[in-house]
């Protein structure tokens, strides 16, 4: 669905004119971007003839808009959340750490003008995002982030902006990193630094640019979710940004995988959604008198990329790359003698949250685990496990934490996650999953979803406990025992393991209980390496995986939904709208 705005400025333009002349007539400029990408650069899944949504599929649509409108008019931006998510990521981030990194050179090859540093890029540490940036500056194209500011000096780690000269015109692009890091990530990945509210910068920064280089035309990418608009939410500024900010021309938000796009009459916009489903397709119009812009007229789109339309050319160019890649996450890694279904998780003890589950509580000092479902219908078949079946089981470079938390707070805890996942019941027909309707007619999605994040229902391994779906939070979770049988004491302190996420407040859930994760370091007790890595340990000790192992009740404890018989037969109901009947 195209939105389109148009408006004659007058003195308002004339406001933020250029200092350079214009040469009068009538200007196009083609806005493109992408956003949360997440390592999906190649067009194969690794396995088979499988193919998906792409970088690949991605150059041939901009080739094709290019050769349309004219390369000299064209802009192409990335908004974010690029170095994480796939196999050619983690190998390039982790593995070869001696070639030079893929990912700027596929930049390199698409012409990409500018590319926000987001939060998943921050994720991966000061060895990998320092070492892109530094080939990204090599090409002209380096991370921005206007808010990500040096402790020492004050000054920002990443340039704030970047001038691009196109059809005649100047253009600025400034971008912005998510103002929520210290939320999610341990301070280790991204030391020396801090992250301030995008609107805390953003119009002083573009008055700022504005005064400095004369531009025709002003850019902002945030990695920030679209969100309300009411200024509220630190993790989506996106729409503050556009409602707030005077002088821009497009905002360019992301991190929220929504895909968005409107126009008004004094700028546009985009919001791609992710993993290439879509690229954003803007275009400002601009008509010039005497020198001065006198007009502007916004259009802003969204183009469905298609999975088997990949550039045969780039594909071809990095052949070698992705062999490489393939290479190594095809390797068997161990066996899998039971089926792991990220869908079961929703309606109980599942065999995939419990390996989580046994990972982490199997982990030096913990007593209890803290763990979610990772994907919303991740699925690893029954028989031999290979490297890249490890980013289904587990997608996040999060590394494992141990903290010290009291039983009441661990009773707080669970009735907090079960309230983002389940609704209050009392007949059959209800909703037990707190799920919604979903039919978007832009993007085309219909059916239903959930209404929260899934890798935020967190169910907690080492208690025996209920949950009744016919009561309320703050009434719903009955704790019998430890899962050896012993009482559980709500004064008593446990060291539960969890996410870096978690415990550097991801999703919320620790502050909404009380506890103050700015200060987290008072409570850990202990630190380990990646979960994923840890999973891998485990298999290279022992490369079976049994369900008795990952099931048994001795150690993991074990929880339900009660009454059972009106629990089952709603999740049953509510399971089908999500999935689709067996």
């Amino acid at each position: 669905m195209k939105t389109r705005s148009f408006l004659l400025l007058g003195a308002v333009l004339l406001a933020f004119s250029c200092g350079h002349r214009l040469q009068d007539g009538e200007y196009t400029l083609t806005v493109l971007s992408t956003n949360d990408v997440h390592g999906t650069w190649f067009d194969s899944t690794y396995i088979g003839n499988n193919v998906r949504r792409s970088l690949f599929a991605v150059n041939t649509y901009v080739d094709s808009v290019r050769q349309a409108d004219g390369k000299d008019n064209v802009v192409l931006i990335e908004v974010g959340d690029c170095l994480q998510g796939d196999n050619a990521a983690y190998y390039y981030n982790y593995v070869d750490t001696l070639s030079p990194h893929l990912f700027p050179r596929l930049l390199d090859y698409m012409h990409y003008d500018a590319v926000v540093w987001g939060n998943h890029d921050v994720e991966t540490g000061h060895a990998v995002y320092d070492r892109v940036n530094r080939e990204l500056e090599a090409k002209g194209i380096p991370f921005l982030a206007g808010n990500a500011i040096r402790n020492d000096n004050g000054k920002t780690y990443f340039p704030l902006y970047k001038m691009v000269n196109r059809g005649g015109l100047r253009i600025a692009i400034l971008g912005y990193n998510n103002a929520n890091i210290k939320s999610w990530l341990a301070e280790s990945v991204w030391s020396g630094m801090h992250f301030d509210r995008i609107t805390a910068h953003v119009q002083q920064d573009v008055d700022a640019v504005r005064a400095k280089e004369k531009p025709d035309v002003v850019i902002v990418g945030v990695h920030s979710a679209t969100g309300e608009g009411d200024g509220q939410n630190a993790e989506a500024e996106g729409l503050d940004v556009f409602n707030s900010v005077q002088g821009v021309d497009f905002v360019l938000a992301s991190h929220d995988h929504k895909p968005h796009v409107e126009a008004r009459e004094d700028k546009a916009f985009m919001n791609s959604g992710s993993h290439c489903r879509y690229l954003a397709h803007g275009k400002l119009h601009l008509k010039v008198e005497n020198g001065q812009i006198v007009s502007k007229e916004y259009e802003a789109d969204l183009i469905p990329i298609k999975a088997n339309r990949a550039d045969p050319k780039m594909r071809e160019a990095f052949r070698k790359e992705f062999n490489e890649v393939k290479g190594f996450t095809m390797r068997e890694v161990g066996e899998l003698n039971v089926p792991l279904r990220t869908r079961e998780a929703y309606k109980g003890v599942s065999a995939y949250v419990n390996l989580i589950h046994t990972i982490c509580i199997q982990c030096d000092s913990a007593q209890l685990s803290i763990a979610a479902p990772l994907t919303f219908d991740g699925h690893v078949p029954e028989g031999k496990l290979v490297f890249n079946d490890l980013f289904t089981l587990y997608p996040f470079e999060n590394q494992l934490y141990v903290i010290k938390m009291s039983g009441e707070e661990v009773r707080q805890y669970l009735e907090a996650s079960y309230d983002r996942w389940i609704n209050t019941v009392s007949k059959p027909g209800d909703h037990l999953l707190r799920i919604v309707p979903r039919d978007n007619a832009r993007t085309q999605q219909k059916g239903w979803s959930f209404a929260g994040l899934a890798y935020n229902f967190d169910s907690v391994a080492g208690l025996n406990y209920t949950v009744d779906v016919t009561k309320h939070r703050g009434e719903r979770i009955n704790i019998t025992t430890l899962a050896d049988g012993t009482p559980f004491d709500p004064n008593a302190t446990y060291n539960v393991a969890m996410t870096s996420y978690r415990a550097s407040g991801g999703g919320n859930l620790l502050q909404e209980i009380g506890i103050d994760t700015d200060n987290i370091d008072e409570r850990v007790v202990a630190r380990h390496p990646e979960i994923r890595n840890l999973i891998l340990d485990r298999l290279v000790e022992d490369p079976t995986i049994d369900w008795e192992e990952i099931a048994s009740p001795a150690y993991l404890g074990t929880w339900k939904f009660v009454p059972e018989k009106l629990a089952n037969k709603l999740l049953e109901d509510d399971m089908n709208l999500l999935f689709g009947k067996k």
